[in-house]
């Protein structure tokens, strides 16, 4: 870093002590392996180069965030943004090559903007039942003059087949009520009650607008550049695997899906050809060894955005009060 952060500011960083240290944790593949000696770890290549010695067969949930069609730098990894038809044709040429590592009851989730999108469709396709296409909000930036302001992604969500996995009760979202109703007995029908508010527990839906993006003043952020949040990746983990299951991610960058695996019992085997990112990773997944805390998932739900941090002030705000009537 050649200037000190912000007080407040606790995005992660490595010392060049840290890099060495993590480095040293990497793996890298010349032969063909099984799934056993390389589960929970994180090879430092190509996927291109890697994927020849890769098993069959061993993924029961693989997360793809692959690079968008733009011109984009990634540390010492750069991608040119191309046309649409050569664009498809790269994104065929890797994604035809992992179908081999599914399982038959597989899902598959693979991130995209407006640009690539039809590309996912259309490639994905090919080789997999088409499910949903999730669109979440991802506001950050501060607009644009000449165009509408992009502020949502992709993620779309393919089976290996009709068999396949979806806890729809791991992956409730919990929302305020703001008109509750009662029942014949004037119980509460659907929702309960608290002294923080009427909540209720509702179904998942395609859109998702409960998400923050990582930002400087959150531990789980890094200077990836397109980072993705782990109560994201916690959605579709819980969705499509149980515990003791495998995720699998070709494009791991800084890591997110590997630590929301391992902070939810699962296990994980990712790729990322950038070294310091995969050490960025490294040191996430050290940390998730005692801090398991996914922000906005609490008690076994996801809580609406500001929901959560509104109970926590209030409980604060009480214990305060209360204290001050002892004082007094």
């Amino acid at each position: 870093m050649k200037t000190k952060p912000a007080k407040l500011n606790r995005s992660l960083r490595l010392s060049k002590e840290e890099t060495r240290k993590y480095s040293e944790r990497l793996v890298s593949l010349a032969n063909p392996v099984k799934v056993n000696s390389i589960s929970n770890q994180i090879i430092n290549q190509d996927i291109f180069d890697v994927i020849e010695f890769l098993p069959s067969g061993f993924v029961d949930l693989m997360f793809i965030d692959p690079p968008y069609n733009i011109s984009k730098k990634f540390n010492q990894v750069s991608f040119r943004e191309m046309g649409m038809f050569e664009y498809i044709k790269w994104f065929d040429s890797w994604l035809s090559k992992v179908v081999r590592l599914l399982k038959k009851n597989a899902s598959i989730y693979i991130c995209g903007d407006w640009k690539s999108s039809a590309a996912i469709f259309l490639t994905g396709s090919k080789y997999f039942q088409v499910m949903n296409r999730i669109t979440w909000e991802r506001e950050k930036g501060r607009g644009a003059k000449s165009n509408w302001k992009n502020c949502s992604e992709d993620i779309w969500f393919f089976t290996n087949s009709q068999e396949y996995k979806f806890n729809v009760d791991n992956v409730k979202l919990r929302r305020k009520v703001l008109a509750p109703y009662k029942d014949e007995n004037k119980k509460p029908k659907d929702w309960s009650k608290n002294q923080e508010g009427n909540f209720r527990d509702t179904f998942p839906s395609n859109i998702w607008n409960d998400i923050s993006v990582p930002f400087w003043s959150m531990q789980e952020n890094t200077d990836h550049p397109t980072q993705k949040p782990e109560k994201l990746l916690a959605k579709i983990i819980l969705a499509g695997t149980d515990k003791g299951e495998l995720v699998f991610d070709p494009f791991l960058g800084s890591g997110t899906s590997a630590v929301v695996a391992k902070k939810l019992g699962r296990n994980y085997i990712g790729v990322e050809i950038d070294e310091y990112y995969c050490c960025l990773a490294e040191k996430r997944l050290e940390l998730a060894e005692t801090d398991k805390r996914i922000q906005g998932y609490e008690d076994g739900v996801f809580w609406e955005r500001n929901t959560l941090i509104e109970q926590v002030k209030n409980q604060k705000s009480k214990v305060k009060s209360q204290k001050k009537i002892v004082l007094c």
